[in-house]
């Protein structure tokens, strides 16, 4: 059980299933439309294609809140790290805490393993502030996105302590 946004829901992270595919779409689509509308690069099939040509069922988890499907994350282990490939909410229950207990579960399995999280934000999205106030660090600008890397304060600890 979470906390969110001062009241205990149930939040939970469970795996995706291949059936999942067009409902994922569906909620990035949204999610991502009004970022995407911005900067004059809104195209609902465009948007759809570039997801269901990476989908890894494997690497996504749906996120449910009190049993109602509200997003999904998928995160990518790479030989140094994880990258937080997607990570979506639908508008209705953005500003209610879902993302960041979602960001909460991901450090610590990362933490666990080790890795540093590694996401990509497109310039005009929200997104920006969002992973900087959780502790993502700027690393670099591409044309479209910018990157950030959150630590891991497991990895962290080990080299202070010369481990």
């Amino acid at each position: 059980m979470q906390s969110v946004c001062g009241q205990e829901k149930a939040l939970v992270l469970c795996p995706a299933s291949p059936e999942d595919l067009e409902d994922l779409v569906a909620i990035r689509i949204e999610a991502m439309r009004e970022s995407l509308e911005r900067v004059g690069r809104f195209d609902p099939e465009r948007a759809r294609e570039r997801f269901v040509s990476g989908f890894d069922v494997n690497c996504t988890r749906r996120i449910e809140l009190s049993g109602e499907l509200v997003g999904f994350v998928v995160v990518k282990s790479q030989p140094a790290e994880l990258l937080l490939d997607h990570l979506y909410v639908r508008p209705h229950v953005q500003g209610l805490g879902v993302g960041s207990a979602v960001l909460q579960q991901l450090f610590e399995e990362a933490d666990e393993v080790g890795l540093p999280i590694r996401v990509g934000a497109l310039k005009e999205s929200d997104s920006n502030r969002f992973y900087a106030r959780h502790g993502f660090v700027f690393v670099e600008s591409a044309e479209f996105d910018n990157y950030y890397v959150r630590p891991s304060f497991a990895s962290l600890g080990n080299r202070a302590s010369g481990a």
